[in-house]
């Protein structure tokens, strides 16, 4: 059954508060002043905006959430190795939003925490993917196959997360010719700068 009325406007409203977030924190990252902008430019107050939120930390949550949904659509197959180093590449250019990932992912270790669920989905569902295709690489014959995929999976990621931690209080670091380095380093299919694109 379609949507009608005030409901259907809601959920308009929402996506619209959403999209302005996710466009002034990836400048500016989310201070106090950031949610005032993103209220105003939606043409409401903070208290106004926050009705369509069940807190503030929700709001955060949503607006990462939609980065990752925005990102998969741009990719055929999004969670391959070689759109990592995409997703690195296009990171440098949000800084806001790696400031905001960072600093929920540190907060979200609680579990009552509105981000926790997010995380904690995120990172079983990024692990079993990229456990299936070192899984596969190995199998073939293109990688070492003497530490089991899904620790290595768990490895990639913490060089990813690794950082983008880092990168936040150096910006001179190059994300996506680092996470190269370490792939190189653990003889992993790779696709980024000075590489050839791999199979996994």
């Amino acid at each position: 059954m379609a949507k009608r009325g005030p409901y259907r406007k809601g959920e308009a409203k929402r996506a619209e508060i959403l999209q302005t977030a996710l466009e002034i924190f990836a400048v500016e990252g989310y201070r106090g002043t950031s949610l005032r902008k993103v209220a105003a430019k939606c043409g409401l107050s903070m208290p106004g905006m926050m009705h369509y939120f069940s807190s503030r930390e929700d709001l955060l949550t949503q607006v990462l959430m939609k980065r990752d949904q925005e990102a998969s659509a741009r990719r055929e197959a999004p969670w391959t190795l070689p759109a990592a180093f995409e997703v690195l590449g296009e990171n440098q250019q949000t800084p806001g939003l790696v400031e905001l990932f960072v600093s929920l992912a540190a907060a979200a270790s609680d579990p009552n925490h509105p981000a926790h669920p997010y995380f904690e989905e995120r990172y079983r569902t990024f692990r079993a993917t990229l456990a299936e295709r070192v899984t596969r690489a190995q199998r073939a014959g293109q990688m070492r196959a003497d530490v089991p995929a899904a620790r290595l999976a768990m490895l990639i990621l913490a060089v990813a997360d690794g950082i983008q931690l880092q990168w936040m209080t150096d910006r001179t670091i190059d994300m996506r010719q680092t996470f190269a380095d370490a792939f190189r380093l653990m003889n992993l299919p790779q696709s980024g700068p000075g590489t050839h694109q791999g199979q996994a």
